[in-house]
């Protein structure tokens, strides 16, 4: 598999997951302004809708948008349990979560990349922004590692990732501690240190 990827982009999630899973994969950095890959691939006659992630497969398919890379890789290695089986109530409360990150928590902070935003527009965003956040600080007010329980799973890859854009964006979250506590246990991780370092997001230590 390929993963194409943007340095610190929503792609993150899907690169530590990968890492997570064990399982094989290339790296393909991907230039959205100049719509071209590091290796001359022509950007969007590979992926049409012009943003990242996008993984292909090993038969040649590509495959995008986050929810679903996520699901497919733990459905690769379900005993890594980065996701509970298909069916499951547990799976339909990690993929409620899933849809929530991306829709509300993810397409929240889309708004603050834009460089021509208001003043009022900003902290309209951010304070959506805070209200969504209201329910994952809740959920982890519990005591709880991970934002489904004691195992790392594909949310939390998607959390973390979305969440760690909140400081080149001055977004502040010092009146959430647990979820600032959270996004610490996550990045200690070997496989989203590995991957922070592949995209270099941090030095290797």
């Amino acid at each position: 598999m390929k993963l194409y990827y943007a340095p610190g982009a929503c792609s993150l999630a899907t690169h530590i997951l990968l890492r997570e899973a064990g399982l094989p994969f290339d790296l393909e950095k991907v230039d959205i302004r100049a719509k071209t890959t590091e290796h001359g691939e022509d950007w969007m006659a590979l992926n049409p809708k012009g943003y990242v992630p996008a993984l292909r497969l090993d038969d040649g398919d590509v495959i995008t948008e986050n929810v679903v890379l996520h699901g497919y890789i733990a459905d690769q290695k379900p005993q890594t349990n980065l996701a509970p089986a298909h069916g499951t109530k547990a799976r339909l409360k990690q993929d409620e979560l899933a849809v929530y990150v991306s829709t509300e928590i993810h397409k929240s902070f889309g708004a603050l990349f834009n460089p021509a935003i208001t003043d009022d527009a900003r902290k309209a965003t951010i304070d959506r922004l805070m209200t969504r956040y209201k329910l994952i600080e809740q959920l982890l007010a519990d005591g709880r590692t991970y934002i489904t329980g004691a195992q790392f799973s594909t949310v939390d890859a998607y959390l973390f990732t979305v969440t760690n854009w909140a400081t080149p964006l001055r977004v502040d979250l010092s009146s959430l501690p647990n979820l600032l506590a959270y996004q610490q246990r996550v990045a200690a991780r070997p496989a989203v240190q590995a991957s922070l370092v592949a995209e270099g997001l941090v030095k290797a230590a």
